[in-house]
C-alpha cells in the first residue's frame, strides 16, 4: 500500500456543526504515487489517481447532510467514500457504518484518520460495483457523493445499490451538478425507489454556491401484504 512518504499530504480540522473532524489528505490533486503500478493495473491513470485524495464540495454537503440524520439501529454503506468524511463523521456519532471505494491507497487514509479522530477503526472494503460483492450483505442506509462521472456509471452504480439494499432502504446521494441525476432517478424507480431532489440548506461552509443536489431514494417494503 502506498506510503505517505512519496506524497506532499495536509492535516486540517473541517468543523460539521458542532463536531471537529481531524483529517490527513493528500495537498492537493496534483500529487501520485503508485510504485506497484496497483491502480494503474484498476485502470486508474495518473491523473486521475489523486482525486480520491481531496475534500470535494460534495463530501462537505453530505457530511453536513449527516450530521444530524436519523441513523438509530441502521447498517449504513458509503460507496465511493474517497477520504470518507462521511463515514468519519458517522463513526465519530457511533453508527454502524462500511466505508467503500474502488480506490486502492483510500484504505491506508482511512485507518490514519481513524487514529487521528481517536474513533474505532471503520469497516472498509475495496470494491468494484460491477462485481459480486455479496459478502457485503445488505444496507438500511446507503450513502455517497459525486458518484457518476460516466453515463456508464448510473446502470452499474443504480443496479449495486438495488443488490446491497434492504427491501425498505433509504439511499442519498450528493450530485454537483454533472447532469446525470435523472438518469439515475429513471434507473432507481425500476428497483422501487421513490426520489426527492432538495437544494441543500445553508451552505455557508462552502467557499462557492453549491449547484447540485441532494437525491434522496426511498423504499418501504415493510409494509406490503402481497
Amino acid at each position: 500500500m502506498t506510503s505517505l512518504t512519496t506524497v506532499r499530504v495536509r492535516y486540517q480540522t473541517i468543523e460539521i456543526g458542532n463536531t471537529d473532524i481531524h483529517i490527513c489528505t493528500l495537498r492537493d490533486n496534483q500529487q501520485f504515487s503508485d510504485p506497484d503500478d496497483e491502480a494503474l493495473n484498476l485502470g486508474i491513470c495518473s491523473a486521475s489517481w489523486p482525486m480520491f485524495g481531496v475534500i470535494w464540495p460534495s463530501s462537505l454537503v453530505l457530511a453536513n447532510h449527516m450530521l444530524d440524520y436519523d441513523i438509530a439501529g441502521k447498517r449504513i454503506l458509503e460507496v465511493g467514500c474517497g477520504m470518507a468524511l462521511s463515514s468519519l463523521l458517522l463513526n465519530h456519532r457511533h453508527a454502524d457504518i462500511t466505508a467503500t471505494d474502488y480506490h486502492p491507497t483510500v484504505e491506508y487514509f482511512l485507518d490514519r484518520n481513524t487514529t487521528l479522530n481517536n474513533t474505532k477503526e471503520i469497516n472498509f472494503e475495496r470494491l468494484d460495483w460491477a462485481e459480486d460483492n455479496s459478502h457485503l450483505g445488505k444496507f438500511d442506509m446507503i450513502i455517497g457523493s459525486d458518484l457518476l462521472y460516466e453515463d456508464q456509471h448510473i446502470d452499474i452504480l443504480a443496479e449495486f445499490i438495488d443488490r446491497h439494499a434492504m427491501p425498505t432502504c433509504e439511499v442519498i446521494v450528493v450530485d454537483p451538478g454533472r447532469g446525470r441525476k435523472n438518469k439515475l432517478t429513471n434507473k432507481m424507480t425500476e428497483f422501487g425507489f421513490s426520489s426527492k431532489h432538495v437544494k441543500p440548506e445553508n451552505t455557508t461552509y462552502l467557499d462557492l454556491p453549491f449547484k447540485g443536489h441532494i437525491l434522496t431514494f426511498s423504499r418501504d417494503n415493510s409494509s406490503q401484504t402481497e
